[in-house]
């Protein structure tokens, strides 16, 4: 299934007001970490310590404002440094941080609860948790914060990198193009250092020989193009199937050889149109799940 990142946007949007309402829906409490109060919380905070500082971000207002805010904050939480502080601001301060409604923030919060990424307390606020959830879900509506999102928070080895010949299946992307820079990277689940994935980016050589190999084993390569080497990206096309596992892949990701896994293909455009990033990344069956929605107006 093909869904470009464009083409969901434009279908999707919501203004701030409908964003608001359907936050309000979702968290028709007053405080919305009521429900956990069975639940042990954190350790008090050292007084003085500041609060997580997110990522700021750049919202579209034709996407729902509380996914864009959900993933973005997902992103900065899964790349945090080690040694951050694990205690989030407050509702209020982070509506005031990206620009939206208490609402529309309060839902974007208890889409991060759901996954349990956070753990919210009453009247000791909201608290990043140690582990994430297992199972990730690879989405698509639209943000390209959603891949960063997805890539975020596991430990990444650069296996190799260097130019080479366009790949036959990727000619049609690379017309007139006799080679490309290659990145290939191993991912790791943070707490396990289970093999999850494994890329590999086929990347217009005059964009690559800016890129420093260090941002990769940091951040995903979408924030390495787009907030270090300052691309301009105006969509992202995304292709996901379910292949076998491949001799390369079985041995990267510690699969039996033909055991399914999801595999991947991220199209990368800039505003002229051209492609400057094609990623190819093979997911672990067992670790990930496919999600798409679609938003009805």
């Amino acid at each position: 299934m093909t869904m470009s990142r464009g083409q969901a946007g434009a279908d999707g949007g919501e203004p701030e007001e409908a964003a608001g309402a359907g936050a309000e829906a979702v968290t028709a409490a007053p405080d919305a970490g009521a429900g956990a109060a069975d639940t042990a919380a954190p350790a008090d905070p050292v007084p003085g310590q500041p609060a997580f500082a997110p990522d700021s971000l750049v919202l579209n207002r034709k996407l729902p404002l509380w996914y864009q805010v959900s993933q973005s904050l997902r992103a900065s939480i899964l790349g945090r440094p080690q040694g951050s502080p694990a205690r989030l601001p407050t509702e209020e301060q982070l509506a005031a941080h990206y620009g939206v409604s208490v609402l529309t923030m309060r839902q974007a919060l208890k889409e991060l609860e759901t996954e349990g990424l956070i753990s919210r307390h009453r009247r000791r606020g909201t608290f990043i948790e140690p582990r994430a959830r297992r199972v990730s879900p690879v989405r698509l509506l639209g943000s390209v914060d959603t891949i960063v999102a997805q890539q975020s928070g596991e430990a990444t080895t650069v296996l190799d990198h260097g130019t080479v010949p366009v790949p036959g299946d990727l000619a049609e992307f690379f017309p007139r193009r006799a080679e490309v820079a290659c990145f290939r990277r191993l991912r790791r689940d943070g707490g396990s250092d289970e093999p999850t994935n494994w890329a590999e980016n086929a990347v217009l050589p005059e964009i690559a020989a800016r890129i420093d190999v260090a941002d990769l084993e940091r951040w995903p390569m979408t924030k390495v193009l787009r907030d270090v080497v300052g691309v301009r990206i105006s969509r992202i096309t995304d292709t996901v199937e379910a292949r076998l596992a491949d001799p390369v892949t079985a041995e990267l990701l510690q699969v039996p050889l033909l055991s399914p896994i999801l595999h991947y293909t991220g199209v990368t455009y800039d505003e002229d149109g051209q492609v400057v990033d094609v990623a190819r990344i093979r997911y672990r069956g067992d670790r990930f799940a496919f999600s798409v929605t679609v938003e009805a107006h």
